[in-house]
């Protein structure tokens, strides 16, 4: 005896709710995948060095070697910033697991109130993992009012470990680059101005 075709269709009609409710299941989950990998992925590099990623260090280190390293500074602006940005001193000569200072200078030669934030990375990548930084600027944003100039110190040391490893024991010297971007509420504000309206009116 054949079943009633009206319960076939509500099985066929649940099932398909069913397969609906799977999917969007599926989906949600990996929107939530794909947000919680960009914080993963920078912890991941923060622990590893991973693309030349510096460490961030709470104390000094308490061993230093007698060889020593060459550390040079390099610094950049992303389209769209005001910004005069570089370093006080291009290079410095330390030994490893010494505790050293340098600067950075920025200048907002705009003429509105400017915000960024500052990305960085070291090459050699290998040395990523040995470089510590206990204060800098990038760990902050950073606002200058227009004419504005900032001193803005750097204070780090290379790990002794680094002579440890085989990728890193004939490393030299070590290049510490800065980038600065400017801060989304920034970006946010010149989009929403209208068309010809200056937008530092709006700040």
């Amino acid at each position: 005896m054949s079943e009633p075709r009206t319960h076939v269709s509500e099985r066929k009609s649940a099932g398909n709710w069913r397969v609906l409710a799977v999917c969007v299941c599926a989906v949600v989950a990996m929107v939530g995948v794909s947000y919680a990998a960009v914080p993963l992925y920078q912890l991941f590099c923060q622990v590893t060095g991973y693309g030349g990623t510096t460490q961030r260090a709470e104390q000094y280190s308490d061993e230093i070697l007698d060889r020593t390293i060459k550390v040079r500074f390099d610094a950049n602006v992303s389209g769209g910033m005001n910004w005069d940005f570089k370093p006080v001193q291009r290079e410095v000569e330390l030994r490893i697991g010494e505790t050293t200072q340098i600067a950075y200078l920025a200048v907002n030669t705009g003429a509105t109130v400017s915000g960024g934030q500052a990305t960085f990375n070291v090459t050699p990548q290998s040395a990523g993992a040995y470089f510590n930084k206990v204060e800098c600027f990038c760990f902050t944003e950073t606002e200058l009012q227009p004419g504005e100039s900032l001193d803005m110190p750097v204070v780090f040391f290379v790990d002794p470990a680094i002579v440890d490893a085989e990728e890193t024991k004939n490393i030299n010297t070590i290049t510490l680059s800065y980038t600065f971007f400017p801060l989304e509420k920034e970006n946010a504000v010149a989009k929403a101005a209208p068309s010809g309206e200056n937008t530092k009116d709006r700040l």
